[in-house]
C-alpha cells in the first residue's frame, strides 16, 4: 500500500515590533517640561528673592520723600509692577508653554503602543506591588498637579477677562501657590531617587529618557 505523506502547514509566525521603552514624544515631552518648569520657578525666585518687589515699596516711598513727593501705599505698589511687569510676561509664556506641554503628553499616550504607555506601566507596577507602585502612583500625583497648576494659571490669566472667573482669582492663587510647592517637592524627591538608582539598583535611567532605553516588544 503506498505511503501518503501529508506536508505539515508550516507554523504561522506572529509579527513582533521592537520599540524603545520611551516614545520621542514622551522624551520631548520629559525635557520640555523640566526645561518650562525650571524657567517658571526661576521667574519667582528671582522676583522673589533677587528683586524682592514688595520690599522695593517702602524703599520707592522713602526715595519719593526725600525728592518731596508724598506717595501712597497704593501708589509705590503701581510704581513697583513696572519692575515686575516684565518678568511676569516671561512667566505667562512659559506658563502656556507648560499647558503645550501637557497637552502633547495626552497625545503620547494616547498614540503609543501597549507597552509603551503609562496606564500599562501602572498597571504592571500594581501587579509587582512594592516600592514600583508607590514611584508609579507619585508619576499620577504629578500629573495631576499640572494639570491644577496649568487650570489655575490660566484661570488667574483670563479671571479680568470672563466675568465668572473674577470673584475666583484670590482662591485660585491660592491653589497656585499650594500646588507650585508640592511640585517643587516631587521635583525634589524625584532628583533624588533618579540619582539613587543611577548609584545602586538600575542604572542608565537618565541615559534612557534620551535614547528611548531597552527595546520592548509589541
Amino acid at each position: 500500500m503506498p505511503t501518503v505523506t501529508t506536508l505539515a502547514a508550516p507554523a504561522t509566525q506572529t509579527a513582533t515590533e521592537i520599540r524603545p521603552r520611551y516614545t520621542a514624544a514622551l522624551r520631548i515631552w520629559h525635557w520640555g517640561n523640566a526645561l518650562v518648569i525650571t524657567g517658571l520657578l526661576s521667574t519667582i525666585w528671582f522676583m522673589r528673592v533677587i528683586i524682592d518687589v514688595r520690599g522695593l515699596r517702602p524703599k520707592i516711598r522713602e526715595l519719593a520723600a526725600q525728592g518731596g513727593i508724598t506717595l501712597s501705599l497704593e501708589q509705590a505698589k503701581a510704581i513697583s509692577k513696572l519692575v515686575s511687569h516684565r518678568i511676569w510676561d516671561y512667566h505667562i509664556y512659559l506658563g502656556v508653554a507648560l499647558a503645550g506641554l501637557l497637552v502633547l503628553r495626552v497625545l503620547a499616550e494616547l498614540t503609543a503602543a501597549g507597552r509603551q504607555r503609562f496606564g500599562h506601566r501602572l498597571r504592571q507596577a500594581r501587579a509587582e506591588a512594592g516600592a514600583a507602585t508607590l514611584v508609579k502612583y507619585s508619576y499620577l500625583a504629578f500629573y495631576l498637579m499640572l494639570v491644577v497648576i496649568v487650570g489655575t494659571g490660566l484661570g488667574i490669566l483670563y479671571a479680568d477677562k470672563v466675568a465668572w472667573l473674577a470673584p475666583l482669582e484670590e482662591t485660585l492663587k491660592t491653589i497656585h501657590t499650594v500646588d507650585m510647592y508640592l511640585i517643587i517637592g516631587f521635583l525634589f524627591i524625584h532628583v533624588i531617587g533618579v540619582v539613587a538608582n543611577e548609584l545602586t539598583k538600575r542604572r542608565n535611567v537618565t541615559s534612557d529618557m534620551i535614547h528611548g532605553g531597552k527595546a520592548v516588544e509589541e
